[in-house]
């Protein structure tokens, strides 16, 4: 029986990823690093910030690293404050208020960004509990942020479903033994399935996810009759 849906942020709820990328870009280029999509998608999209900068600019120091990250996410906000929500999710969160689902959000995102796109979104009495990668021994791809929010949902992995759009997101909530679902706002769905969606979908209004939530909460009406 479905218990809740646990929701990935950036390019589930929302399709940021435009903003991250310009964002990066024009902080890239103070280092004379000249980045396009391809780029993006292969080495930035679903990694976590020290990640990145370690890989990108590995010239940096710790400490130089995070005043890079903190002035990228300030950039972000900045630029991102008229965010809306892909199609389909305010239907899909009033489908799990109907239904007294739980709902988690779980993301890679600094908790400042995350706040941040809570506000904007007007969404921020919409989750039980959130969890950021800064709560957890570590961040997507790691199982750890779903195994945290199952643990505060008081449900088991079975119990759940995850939206995620990310290879980084879906390899994480697969390993955590959640049934995963991809959005497919920043990837080929085709590749999302490859690293372990069950199911990939453009946005909350495609028909495939409300067959399937509705089999999931709907009673087997045929197993009732024969034990009737």
């Amino acid at each position: 029986m479905l218990a809740a849906i646990l929701f990935d942020l950036d390019g589930t709820i929302v399709n940021t990823d435009p903003i991250h990328y310009r964002a990066w870009r024009e902080m890239l280029l103070n280092y004379s690093l000249e980045i396009d999509e391809t780029f993006y998608k292969s080495r930035i999209s679903g990694r976590l910030n020290p990640e990145i900068v370690k890989d990108i600019l590995p010239q940096l120091s710790t400490t130089e690293g995070q005043k890079f990250a903190d002035e990228k996410e300030a950039l972000f906000r900045k630029l991102a404050s008229n965010l809306k929500p892909l199609n389909g999710f305010s239907e899909l969160l009033a489908w799990t208020e109907t239904h007294e689902l739980k709902r988690a959000l779980v993301t890679n995102a600094p908790r400042l960004n995350a706040e941040f796109m809570l506000e904007v979104l007007g969404i921020k009495e919409a989750f039980h509990t959130v969890v950021v990668a800064d709560d957890c021994v570590a961040g997507k791809p790691d199982p750890a942020p779903y195994q945290v929010a199952l643990n505060k949902l008081a449900i088991s992995a079975e119990e759940a479903i995850a939206l995620e759009d990310s290879p980084s997101g879906i390899r994480a909530a697969v390993s955590a033994d959640i049934r995963t679902i991809g959005i497919a706002s920043t990837h080929d769905p085709q590749f999302l399935q490859e690293v372990g969606a069950f199911m990939a979908i453009p946005d909350f209004t495609d028909l495939q996810l409300w067959t399937l939530l509705n089999s999931l909460i709907e009673p087997d009406l045929s197993a009732i009759a024969s034990n009737l």
